[in-house]
């Protein structure tokens, strides 16, 4: 087909559970291997969204089951997004479950440590993991409990690894601040100067569900001397921007916690997170940084307290 699109044009999400459809489409002469939403082959937007059937279908006509897109195989969308039935279907069409890709995420190894290590058939390997990625693997499951559903649009927070709430009001250079929540306006300057302090199990968490102070620069050098910190804006029209810091400095910039879909440069404790956390932003900032809070308080508070934060420096 020569309409620009391979053939796809006007294809929705319920689309790709319509085999009757796909293979209309496919028999009219569709390019199974054509770029269709946001540049992803078809095989691997049907092994996030779509059936079994249709995942069939299109696998016994690509050129390459295994043919990655920004460093990611359909076999590994379908991994990555909970999807073990499609998996199966993949694996059947001669997909390599333990094909490397994304920072040494093969599909089999992050199923390892999914709801169903047993997918691929070898529940028992090891998946080599560091100690950070340890700490993530015991802690994510509680953090996607609690912040499942958890709505955050202007939300911003800062989750730090082994600070308690003290040491933490300490680094920002804060002082201890009276607010009537009532009176306060979200849109004003001087709500921006407010944050909530937390003290979780593993650290603490920072937190203005107004705004985007808790990540900025100055003040996340501060909270992670000697630790890492895991900032997020949760900007209502650009979506979620999320930042690292390790011992006072930059170490990842421009992450998207909760936004579908990792990028093969990102670093591979990010990749990791965003799998076990699935869509949840929060729970991937938390866990991100081994918290582990038994509630949304300190996120949605009330917070241990209120600070007024010093101007920026």
């Amino acid at each position: 087909m020569s309409d620009g699109t391979g053939g796809w044009a006007g294809i929705g999400y319920g689309d790709w559970t319509d085999l009757a459809g796909i293979r209309a489409r496919l028999d009219a002469g569709a390019d199974p291997d054509a770029e269709v939403w946001a540049y992803q082959r078809p095989l691997h937007v049907a092994a996030e969204e779509g059936s079994p059937e249709v995942v069939a279908e299109l696998a016994r006509r690509v050129a390459d089951v295994d043919a990655e897109h920004e460093g990611r195989s359909a076999l590994w969308n379908a991994v990555y997004h909970g999807r073990p039935d499609n998996a199966r279907v993949l694996v059947a069409a001669g997909a390599d479950p333990w094909r490397p890709m994304m920072r040494g995420w093969s599909p089999g190894r992050l199923s390892l440590l999914g709801p169903e290590p047993e997918l691929f058939g070898d529940p028992g390997r090891d998946p080599g993991l560091t100690v950070e990625e340890a700490v993530v693997v015991a802690v994510a499951p509680q953090a996607r409990r609690v912040f499942d559903g958890f709505l955050l649009d202007g939300l911003g927070l800062a989750c730090v690894a082994g600070v308690d709430a003290g040491e933490a009001v300490r680094r920002l250079g804060g002082a201890p601040a009276a607010v009537d929540l009532d009176g306060l306006d979200p849109f004003g300057d001087e709500a921006l100067e407010i944050v909530g302090v937390t003290e979780v199990p593993g650290g603490c968490v920072i937190a203005q569900p107004w705004g985007y102070a808790p990540q900025r620069t100055d003040l996340m050098k501060r909270l992670s001397r000697g630790t890492v910190a895991y900032g997020l804006y949760a900007n209502p029209k650009s979506g979620n921007q999320g930042c690292v810091f390790r011992d006072g400095e930059a170490e990842s910039w421009g992450l998207n916690p909760g936004g579908g879909h990792p990028f093969p440069d990102e670093p591979s404790l990010e990749i990791l997170t965003g799998y076990l956390t699935r869509d949840g932003a929060v729970a991937h900032c938390c866990a991100f940084v081994g918290l582990h809070p038994s509630d949304t308080r300190p996120v949605e508070g009330p917070p241990d307290l209120w600070i007024r934060l010093p101007a920026e420096r």
